[in-house]
């Protein structure tokens, strides 16, 4: 599956250093599969969206994924793809920003034709620029915040509970964020997303700097800080990692106040199973750890 990692930081600026490749020879074995594209997204010291990705293609952009990016901001969004729909193109690669927020996805929605559908009657067909099922996805929400005039995690919940409602879905995780806020989402219970809660550390357990083969990050200046991360598997031994609960929506704010809680119990209505992916799909979305 797709690698997700989000740091909110607070209202202060702090630097961190991304690599989103960390493994390279290791990964560029063939017992595994090599990813189809990599981004970050941030918001600057001035609460303005940046955005930084490459598709991988026949590894033409390993040197983006592999090298450090050191980036300096409020928020930080990071994400790695094993493509299910849309090309190797930037078009296609996440994060993706709409109305200055900031959008990662991983999992896999199908009925795109009724997606596509329902954002021509809500006029925001015109957000989709690519072929994936995590840009529409991402359209239908801000469709649904613009509608309840910029209400995010409303939005969030009308457009999710719509597309549980009307079209097949394996796993929708999401992280979408702000320059102050940051949204996680866990749906169903197909995929994992963790939380890791840093704003109590004592100064000895602050150190920041945790690693997959997939992303890795490094601060100084969050090793005195506090900080609240969330990331599809755990990235250190910290004993705190916690689970998100299948439908939890978690919102961490600017003051680094976090408020969680079960907004989707159900299922979707036409939950996919594993043993209903094509091949090179449930290969992508469980590409060996």
């Amino acid at each position: 599956m797709c690698r997700l990692f989000g740091l909110h930081a607070g209202t202060d600026v702090c630097t961190a250093t991304f690599w989103l490749l960390d493994a390279p020879d290791s990964l560029a074995d063939q017992s595994r599969r090599n990813p189809d594209g990599t981004g970050l997204g941030v918001f600057d010291e001035h609460g303005r969206p940046r955005v930084y990705k490459r598709p991988m293609a026949a590894w033409e952009d390993a040197a983006f994924a592999t090298e450090a990016h050191e980036l300096s901001g409020t928020t930080f969004l990071a994400h790695v793809r094993y493509a299910t729909t849309g090309s190797h193109q930037v078009r296609n690669t996440h994060p993706f920003l709409q109305d200055d927020r900031i959008f990662a996805h991983n999992g896999v929605v199908e009925g795109l034709d009724v997606v596509d559908h329902r954002l021509r009657e809500l006029g925001a067909e015109g957000l989709v620029l690519g072929d994936t099922d995590s840009e529409r996805v991402f359209a239908l929400i801000t469709a649904s915040i613009r509608a309840r005039a910029g209400d995010v995690p409303g939005g969030l919940l009308d457009a999710m509970r719509w597309l549980g409602a009307n079209v097949p879905i394996y796993a929708v995780n999401v992280l979408l964020c702000t320059a102050t806020d940051m949204w996680a989402l866990r749906y169903p219970d197909t995929h994992e997303l963790y939380l890791l809660d840093r704003r109590h550390d004592t100064p000895a357990t602050r150190d920041f700097h945790m690693r997959t083969d997939r992303i890795r990050a490094y601060s100084r200046h969050l090793c005195t800080r506090s900080s609240v991360v969330f990331a599809s598997e755990p990235m250190d031994d910290d004993e705190r990692w916690r689970l998100l609960e299948p439908g939890e929506l978690v919102h961490v704010d600017s003051a680094l106040r976090i408020s969680r809680g079960v907004a989707l119990p159900d299922p979707p209505a036409q939950l996919i199973r594993r043993s209903e992916l094509s091949p090179d799909v449930e290969q992508a979305q469980h590409v060996m750890a």
